[in-house]
């Protein structure tokens, strides 16, 4: 969908910001450029919709070069999100929702009745917000205005500039994890700029680690942490990268021991949504959850293991889990070491 072809971008004065960019993001897949402040990330996000022009190259969007596109008419089919989010003061939450359809020339009670749909797809009750302005919604609210804005015009690619950094540590994981919902409904295709690698590794499908003006790595977040392709990117993402890749590396059938003797057999719920078996209420998984969800579990309840059941269906578990299994799977996790 996204294709850069040996893109640069140098300013009169020297500087060259991005520096032979070439890369593609695939159709329906969030990928996340993520660096240090001037590295180049939002120059790239931006010469996407034609807010910057490249000195050398060309950027193909569904295979059209978009220097060869209006770029008034390029941006109205893009949609855009920044951190400060830039709602206009004097227009009601529903009439800033609707603003790119308007611009397109869509009827107002056309647009107004997407803007609805879309307020509540991001989990505000037109009924109750759409009458607002922007100065009556807290952070959160607005940023998720935002997000409705962009997905008006019903856009193929969606740009997301620190869309979530101007809110606190406990509102951006709610917003991370309500987009990450959004996204599996709308499967847009977007290019995320973050500065933080935690927030890149949860929400990127792939991630696109900066050094100055160019891609030190193009991968998945699990490989990324696990296989650092080179000394920069093994700063970048820490001596805790073992940490991270916990988040990013999901629980399979492999990394379970048979339930039976000492586990869960899954034949009733427990209290708090543990399953109950032979040995007692354990706490319990669905299979496919991530190994920190896991780890967090075993460490709060200090049981030892933990049930880990079939996805949507509590009742039947597939086995347990324990620290030695969660070791396992990181090792699994990464090829080099699992042969060891």
């Amino acid at each position: 969908m996204i294709r850069f072809e040996q893109v640069t971008k140098r300013y009169p004065d020297g500087t060259t910001a991005v520096d032979g960019l070439s890369f593609e993001v695939a159709e329906g897949e969030l990928v996340t450029l993520v660096g240090p402040s001037g590295c180049g990330k939002t120059t790239t996000m931006k010469m996407v919709n034609r807010l910057v022009e490249p000195t050398e190259g060309r950027i193909l969007l569904g295979g059209e070069d978009v220097a060869a596109v209006d770029p008034v008419r390029l941006r109205r089919t893009i949609g855009y999100v920044i951190q400060q989010v830039g709602l206009f003061p004097h227009r009601t939450v529903l009439d800033n929702t609707a603003t790119v359809p308007a611009l397109l020339g869509w009827k107002k009670a056309k647009a107004r009745e997407r803007a609805a749909e879309l307020l509540d797809l991001v989990g505000l009750d037109p009924a109750v917000h759409g009458h607002r302005y922007p100065e009556q919604l807290s952070g959160g609210q607005r940023q998720r205005v935002g997000v409705a804005r962009a997905l008006a015009a019903d856009p193929p690619v969606l740009l997301m500039d620190e869309p979530f950094g101007a809110v606190d540590p406990v509102v951006r994981e709610r917003l991370q994890t309500e987009f990450l919902n959004l996204q599996a409904t709308v499967r847009k295709t977007v290019l995320l700029v973050t500065h933080d690698l935690e927030e890149a590794v949860r929400l990127g499908d792939r991630i696109a680690v900066y050094g100055q003006g160019r891609i030190e790595q193009f991968d998945t977040p699990a490989t990324v942490l696990g296989a650092p392709a080179t000394p920069y990117v093994a700063d970048f993402v820490g001596a805790d990268r073992g940490l991270k890749r916990l988040a990013v590396t999901p629980v399979t059938e492999t990394d379970l021991e048979p339930a039976g003797a000492g586990a869960a057999d899954g034949t009733a719920n427990g209290p708090d949504g543990a399953a109950a078996g032979p040995g007692g209420a354990v706490p319990a998984l669905a299979l496919g959850g991530s190994l920190k969800e896991a780890l967090a579990l075993l460490l709060q309840h200090d049981a030892g293991r933990i049930a880990v059941h079939a996805p949507g269906d509590p009742s039947r578990v597939l086995g347990s889990l324990t620290t030695a299994g969660v070791h396992r799977a990181l090792r699994r996790a990464r090829p080099e070491l699992s042969s060891r």
